[in-house]
């Protein structure tokens, strides 16, 4: 099947985001998930101070599920829509966002929540959304929590752990 494109905005047939929408997910996640197997590469190296954060078992229970959303959640988004395989994949990439999530109420300092932790029930109310608005057949309100869900609980959080200093990414990363 060929796609035609008729402006900037057009969709190939089949597939339901607009060229601007499938350029970020490409740029943005494709940049997140190349980081993500860099620092992962520099740890294997040995390449990176002693990581203590890793003897937290959220923590590890946090990095295991959150690394594969990111290419998951980047091929379930530019791949075809409503197939058997995107919507077996689309349940598990939810069930991992929503495992982040909850191993994400688990890490803190001092007994304390940080502001990432408004990710937490963000996540938890696009993952009932992504679903029940499947379910219903509403697929525009669906995409549009997906991509929220992706852009704004796995990248911001994401961005900020390569950022802020003695986050694990970020001392995997800078040292």
């Amino acid at each position: 099947m060929t796609a035609h494109f008729a402006n900037s905005q057009s969709k190939p047939a089949g597939f339901d985001l607009d060229q601007m929408t499938r350029r970020m997910v490409v740029a943005i996640g494709g940049a997140m998930t190349a980081i993500c197997l860099y620092a992962i590469g520099r740890a294997l190296l040995g390449m990176t101070p002693d990581l203590p954060h890793l003897k937290n078992i959220a923590l590890v229970i946090h990095i295991t599920t959150v690394i594969p959303c990111l290419p998951l959640g980047m091929y379930l988004l530019l791949a075809r829509k409503g197939t058997a395989r995107h919507k077996q994949l689309g349940k598990m990439w939810v069930a991992l966002m929503v495992i982040t999530a909850t191993s994400t109420i688990f890490l803190y300092e001092d007994f304390r929540f940080s502001w990432i932790h408004i990710f937490v029930p963000i996540t938890y109310r696009a993952a009932w959304l992504i679903v029940s608005t499947a379910r219903k057949g509403d697929i525009v309100r669906h995409r549009k929590e997906i991509i929220g869900l992706f852009f704004g609980a796995l990248m911001i959080p994401g961005i900020a752990a390569v950022a802020i200093p003695d986050r694990l990414m970020n001392v995997m990363i800078f040292g």
